[in-house]
């Protein structure tokens, strides 16, 4: 789809819309950034495939696609915008740790939406002491065997923005994480400092998450 506009919808904060905007800000590439109140939600609640949010909406000419779930979104986006890694065996590793990456945004859905107390702190022991470390271990380790900075050997990657995100949404938290993995750390800092994304970061609301 040649020259398409892109409409990408989601609630007022980061999380899981997050890494669809930073690709796109990475490739400098227009879109626009429709961000709704939850009282809105069932007026676009109809418009996404899975009535499931953020979902985006892609035009050409007379053409529409309408697509759900944010990664598949994010990889969709990532092959347009050249973001995806420059073969498909680095493709396939870049995939490999962003569903890695999805495994702990997913467990801290989990955490956010566990109502029995003593339970989400046991919970909340376990992601924070075995779940988070282990993953942080294996994508540190990737990026020393990259060589680049950045999980795939040819330079940055939509992967490299999900994990920036991740950390992002990890608050004062990601402080302790960085003087764990000191390669990690070197990634959040090189995607914050690449100048598309640091204008981003500039002028992007303020949200808790």
């Amino acid at each position: 789809m040649g020259n398409a506009q892109y409409k990408l919808y989601y609630f007022g904060f980061k999380f899981r819309a997050e890494v669809i905007r930073l690709i796109f800000e990475a490739a400098g590439k227009p879109y626009e950034d429709i961000r709704f109140e939850q009282s809105k939600w069932p007026e676009y609640k109809s418009m996404a495939p899975f009535g499931t949010a953020p979902f985006l909406q892609v035009t050409s000419g007379s053409q529409t696609l309408c697509l759900g779930e944010s990664v598949a979104i994010a990889r969709y986006l990532a092959r347009k915008f050249k973001l995806a890694g420059k073969s498909d065996e680095e493709a396939a590793i870049v995939d490999m740790y962003g569903d890695h990456i999805t495994d702990l945004m997913n467990a801290m859905v989990r955490l956010f939406s566990e109502k029995d107390e003593q339970k989400k702190k046991q919970d909340q022991e376990k992601f924070d002491n075995e779940t988070l470390p282990k993953h942080l271990k294996n994508l540190e380790e990737r990026i020393i065997q990259s060589r680049s900075g950045f999980v795939a050997p040819s330079g940055l990657t939509w992967v490299d923005l999900y994990l920036f995100n991740f950390l992002d949404l990890q608050g004062d938290k990601a402080q302790t994480l960085f003087n764990n993995f000191p390669n990690i750390k070197k990634l959040d800092e090189k995607v914050r400092s690449n100048p598309k994304i640091a204008q981003y970061l500039k002028r992007r609301p303020v949200t808790p998450f």
